[in-house]
């Protein structure tokens, strides 16, 4: 199994922690020049392009805001940064709960531009470097929720139904292009997002009975599929879905 990313470039959005990071050390450690991504140049942000350094691979930054700017100029940036990606791994996301009744217009369309419109930008702006190369992987990071939405994420769980649909799309007209589309949906994931609410022991031991596995996932646990789906060891796999979950129901 080829698993190497020697002589490919990564772009990897919301890479500064988390899921995100994760894959970002791991495409780092098979080979890849990653390039991070955040909406600012934190400490968090410093310490994801130490790890991927410190791999021997080169690291690049770029910030931007997917939901103020959408993902054109972004794209436009790295292109600008590394002359273009092989891989392009779509992890930034916006969640916001509200109670359905409570939803506005300006909710919905935040989590849209920043979950489904610009990860269509960014595609539009870096997929043609891909095409001229006739190799490229694409690899949405989807959520359980896109299938098993949850009663208080209805636009958050709707933007990730909508990116599923594009990875769907695009896998069939990208294919000739040698170019894969896929989507990797995590479960309940360790990361800061979901610390407040599982630090509620009554909640946290809700969700926990209903996870097979019988543990929580690490933001490691989604770098290994990664890994698969964005190397050539994954070259026949293309618009499909791939749960992170521990066995959950979805």
């Amino acid at each position: 199994m080829n698993f190497s990313l020697q002589g490919k470039t990564a772009f990897v959005t919301g890479s500064s922690r988390g899921i995100g990071r994760s894959i970002a050390i791991a495409l780092a450690e098979a080979g890849a020049s990653v390039v991070v991504h955040g909406v600012r140049r934190e400490a968090a942000a410093e310490e994801t392009i130490q790890k991927v350094a410190a791999t021997g691979a080169m690291a690049r930054w770029v910030e931007g805001d997917l939901a103020a700017e959408g993902g054109r100029g972004l794209g436009e940036r790295v292109l600008e940064a590394c002359g273009g990606v092989d891989i392009l791994v779509l992890n930034a996301s916006i969640q916001k709960k509200a109670v359905w009744s409570g939803i506005t217009a300006e909710d919905s369309e935040r989590q849209f531009r920043a979950n489904f419109q610009a990860s269509l930008e960014l595609i539009q702006v870096l997929a043609p470097s891909m095409q001229r190369k006739k190799w490229g992987r694409i690899l949405a990071i989807g959520s359980v929720q896109q299938a098993r939405p949850h009663p208080e994420m209805l636009a958050y769980a709707a933007s990730k139904a909508a990116q599923m649909s594009m990875v769907l799309n695009l896998a069939r007209q990208l294919a000739p292009d040698g170019i894969t589309v896929n989507n990797l949906a995590p479960g309940v994931i360790l990361t800061d997002r979901n610390a407040e609410a599982l630090a509620d022991p009554g909640y946290s031991e809700k969700v926990l009975r209903s996870i097979p596995a019988g543990f929580f996932g690490e933001p490691e646990d989604c770098a290994g599929p990664a890994l698969l789906l964005c190397s050539e060891a994954g070259r026949y796999i293309t618009g499909q879905n791939l749960y992170v979950d521990g066995g959950s129901e979805h």
